[in-house]
């Protein structure tokens, strides 16, 4: 009888040690969406300029203090068996600030504001889904102009596949490096101004 209540009792404790288990790969895994988005508009603004439409959402309000309960004591966390706080939060910031990231920054941002955004504002060019830029319209760009505007959009797609690299890697998670591209993708036409074209989920072209 002792034997057959210890081996019942050692079937729950397995499931329970499987489980936060599952929940530590879970955490390590993690691809923190606001945190990229946050990073994306950063990055983006500071490319195309401080002439983007600003936000109009209110400022958040500050929160009310909590009346602290009656009992205050621990709280057994059971994450704690396994990892600490430190490295359970690990993955949930996305940096953008180490130096490879910041020297695409400022060549793209240079890049952009001296010669690429003439063509955004003629139409001739237009942000893909992919997160690169695409010549949408040639017919826009003077002939003289057209070799160097075709060399400055290569750079810069170069410059930008690196960056979606280099952030993934820089915080950790090669893997990201999709993700990353998603999320500056949709930020590229979030932050382009009225009148910028860019291309749909289904390649078709929109004007902002």
């Amino acid at each position: 009888m002792r034997k057959s209540m210890s081996q019942l009792l050692v079937a729950p404790m397995l499931i329970a040690s499987a489980m936060v288990l599952v929940a530590c790969v879970t955490i390590n895994v993690y691809f923190p969406a606001a945190e990229a988005q946050a990073a994306a508009a950063e990055f983006v603004d500071k490319v195309i300029g401080d002439q983007a439409a600003p936000a109009t959402n209110p400022p958040p309000k500050p929160e009310e203090k909590k009346q602290p309960s009656a009992y205050q004591g621990p709280r057994f966390d059971p994450m704690s068996l396994f990892i600490n706080s430190a490295q359970a939060a690990e993955g949930v910031d996305i940096t953008i600030r180490t130096p490879a990231i910041q020297a695409i920054q400022d060549r793209m941002a240079e890049r952009f504001q001296s010669s690429l955004e003439a063509q955004f504002s003629s139409g001739a060019l237009g942000f893909g889904k992919d997160g690169l830029i695409v010549v949408r319209d040639a017919s826009k760009i003077a002939l003289k102009d057209r070799v160097s505007v075709n060399q400055f959009v290569a750079d810069d797609n170069r410059d930008r596949n690196a960056v979606y690299r280099e952030i993934a890697v820089a915080n950790g998670h090669a893997e990201w490096e999709g993700q990353i591209r998603q999320t500056f993708a949709k930020q590229w036409v979030a932050s382009a101004r009225a009148g910028w074209w860019y291309q749909a989920a289904d390649g078709s072209w929109k004007q902002k």
